[in-house]
């Protein structure tokens, strides 16, 4: 249903062109990667300063009109769609990098700055952003989410990296949460509230973020394996002796066949893992030794480094092509994500479990994930429009889930609750806990037009 007549002309007299209420930009801004269905917004805002956000979101609280923040759309379980109408605010123009103070190791930007334009702005620093979840997403959607990546084995996730937020309020309150000093014990950590509220607490227009030196060693390296178990022990033998891994990737055999068809690489088509080493040379080294010794024993093969900048980028970009290749193998499919998260103890077991359950089913469906801290992915390949498919896919996605609540682990290592997974927050946290956030979500937003129908089931 359109905005109220009100609404629609205060924001157009005070946004003009970067207002719309345009059907393609309403569909391009109502849609993710996800398998849901579009449900665009009634309008699209697009602000370029934290006091515009308040504005439009001031206004739209006067009028009970949702608001739906959007970054690049790059979302998997739905978070940038509307289903209860509203107004989508594009935070895409607010891409300032606003000071990076290099000794202290931080930066502030605004939230529609992404990842890459980040660490091209910290060239010439010696630093740079490590948290790295594939896609060029922004940093608000990042912290949004919660996101991590390949990275966080070693650096973590957006949860330890973002220091402090200004954020926007459901009444149009501009606060400023966290801090530029690594520690305080001063009140309630707001700022790890909203990093991982999914845009249903607040709106982060900036961000400071912590910064890292950049190694002065890094090596890359590919190993194959006759089995995924053997990979993942190898992985879990590594995690458990204490070797500082950057990134330990496991791919299936599928996964390497989609990339190779896709990116026009010739790596080897058998379960495998991407390694990479930071440090000193010294330390990389010895790093990288320990876990050839490791692989060996577990019948890794085909060791292959990659030292050479050019070289190293090529083997990751074939990594972060993965998806989109895997979307290849059945043109015109959507993808049924999966992000099941469990202790490196469980790893091996949910994984074959799982890969039990993926014979028994006609969809094809590629694993990979970022196995270091015990989080994989399950790229489920579906004709929306099959319900036959549709229903296998929902068979397996939900027998992950269960298994990896039921292994102490999570429903989502870092895709974010969103549409999709609500129905297994109470199984995951039990209804107690799912009521102290109901009770927040109240509190903060008693009229429920921030991002409403996310996460809370």
């Amino acid at each position: 249903m359109p905005l109220p007549t009100a609404l629609h002309e205060e924001l157009k007299n005070r946004f003009a062109q970067r207002y719309t209420t345009g059907e393609s930009a309403c569909l391009q801004h109502g849609r993710d990667e996800s398998v849901h269905c579009p449900a665009p917004p009634d309008a699209v805002v697009l602000a370029e300063s934290t006091e515009e956000i308040a504005a439009v979101v001031r206004l739209c609280a006067e009028h009970g009109v949702p608001v739906i923040p959007y970054g690049v759309g790059s979302s998997v379980e739905g978070h940038v769609l509307a289903p209860n109408g509203g107004v989508s605010l594009d935070l895409s123009l607010m891409n300032e990098v606003l000071v990076i103070h290099a000794e202290d190791g931080d930066a502030t930007v605004q939230a529609g700055v992404t990842r890459k334009q980040l660490n091209d702005a910290l060239k010439g620093t010696g630093l740079f952003f490590p948290i790295d979840p594939g896609a060029d997403a922004t940093l608000g959607g990042m912290a949004a989410t919660r996101a991590s990546g390949t990275n966080a084995v070693r650096y973590g996730t957006m949860r330890e990296n973002v220091m402090a937020t200004t954020t926007v309020l459901a009444d149009g309150r501009i606060v400023k949460t966290g801090g530029r000093a690594r520690k305080s014990s001063a009140g309630y950590d707001l700022t790890r509230l909203l990093v991982g509220s999914e845009g249903t607490l607040g709106i982060m227009t900036e961000l400071t973020v912590k910064l890292y030196p950049i190694p002065e060693a890094i090596s890359a390296a590919v190993c194959t394996f006759p089995t995924i178990e053997a990979a993942v022990q190898t992985v879990i033998q590594t995690i458990q002796l204490g070797v500082p891994v950057a990134r330990i990737e496991l791919l299936d055999t599928l996964s390497l066949s989609a990339i190779n068809k896709f990116s026009k690489t010739t790596l080897a088509e058998a379960p495998t893992l991407f390694f990479e080493f930071h440090g000193s040379p010294a330390g990389v080294e010895e790093q990288a030794q320990t876990v050839q010794a490791i692989a060996d024993d577990l019948g890794g093969a085909n060791f292959e480094w990659a030292t050479r900048p050019e070289d190293r980028s090529r083997l990751w970009q074939a990594r972060h092509d993965a998806y989109f290749a895997c979307l290849q193998l059945k043109p015109g499919c959507r993808c049924f994500p999966t992000d099941v998260c469990v202790p490196i103890s469980r790893l091996a077991e949910c994984i074959a479990e799982t890969q039990a359950d993926i014979a028994q089913v006609s969809i094809p469906i590629a694993l990979f994930g970022h196995v270091g801290d015990g989080n994989f992915h399950l790229v489920v390949l579906v004709d929306t429009d099959n319900a036959k498919e549709m229903e296998e896919a929902a068979w397996i996605s939900r027998r992950v889930v269960e298994r990896s609540i039921a292994m102490e682990g999570t429903c989502t290592g870092e895709h974010g609750i969103g549409l999709g997974k609500k129905k297994y927050l109470v199984a995951e946290h039990g209804e107690g806990a799912v009521e102290v956030m109901r009770a927040l979500k109240m509190a903060l937003d008693p009229k429920n037009l921030l991002n409403p129908g996310k996460v809370l089931p």
